[in-house]
């Protein structure tokens, strides 16, 4: 049975405190630290690049960066800059991201569905073209690179992690062309669309078949990654590890307990608590 890790993804509202954090989540033995990123927020870059310089085991990345505010070059030189300040432990997490979160308050961006969609496309596309340092051109949609008219010499160095460092985005289940989207990519992020357009719970027996779907379609030879999002915040061990196991059999590679809506004084007791154990 494959192992699962245990990450953390914690509110970012002080990037020297999320920096502290990280230090204490990587003493106390977590796998994983990762921050979201908003319009308009403490900027998760600089608070993991603070976390990356006072750490040296744990992953490190974003939960997730909603690619349609992005340019893909821009975003491709934060991950990458971040893959070197840790030695390789960078993880890009990217979705078509929640239009609810002050977006209204900046209407030059695009809120519907399919722009968001065809943003997430095109932006995962460039960065694994910038991410592996090749020198091709892309005319898309919304995107476009013309590397044929950049001299090499101009290219920032590679990343630590080769040929690229991972890139998880979000699947919708039974949703195919979402579930192609992450064919492309190195981790999946679940959700569930039921047959009416609403979201669903996510269920065992569900991630098992999203699964399924990847290992028959997916012809990357790169690790892949499952990811299930919730928390164990007041469980004991034998709690928290009954919550886990049905997840790791149905394929879950990375647990990642949520600290949204958790009072700060709880979040630090659990974080130095340290991660559920599965053995």
């Amino acid at each position: 049975m494959t192992a699962m890790k245990i990450g953390l993804v914690i509110p970012l509202n002080n990037a020297a405190a999320a920096a502290e954090m990280a230090v204490e989540a990587e003493r106390a033995g977590w796998d994983g630290f990762f921050v979201g990123e908003a319009i308009w927020s403490i900027d998760p870059w600089l608070a993991l690049a603070a976390a990356a310089v006072r750490t040296t085991r744990i992953r490190l990345g974003t939960m997730l960066t909603p690619m349609p505010l992005m340019r893909p070059w821009k975003l491709a030189s934060e991950a990458a800059t971040l893959d070197h300040l840790s030695g390789g432990r960078a993880v890009l997490g990217v979705g078509m991201g929640a239009t609810w979160m002050g977006w209204q308050a900046f209407p030059d961006y695009p809120t519907d569905a399919r722009t968001r969609a065809e943003m997430l496309d095109e932006g995962i596309d460039i960065l694994d073209i910038l991410l592996r340092s090749k020198q091709e051109d892309y005319v898309g949609k919304h995107f476009s690179l013309r590397l044929s008219a950049m001299d090499t010499m101009h290219y920032p160095p590679p990343s630590v992690q080769q040929p690229r460092l991972p890139i998880w985005t979000v699947g919708v289940w039974p949703r195919m062309k979402s579930m192609r989207r992450v064919l492309k990519c190195d981790g999946l992020i679940p959700a569930v669309m039921d047959a009416d357009g609403q979201f669903t719970d996510l269920r065992p027996e569900l991630l098992a078949e999203m699964v399924g779907f990847v290992r028959a379609n997916r012809t990357r030879e790169t690790p892949f990654d499952v990811l299930v999002e919730g928390s164990t915040v007041g469980l004991d061990e034998v709690a928290a590890r009954e919550k886990l196991l049905p997840w790791r059999e149905a394929g879950g590679t990375w647990w990642m307990d949520t600290m949204f809506g958790v009072a700060p004084e709880q979040l630090v007791a659990h974080v130095r608590r340290g991660p559920p154990r599965l053995e």
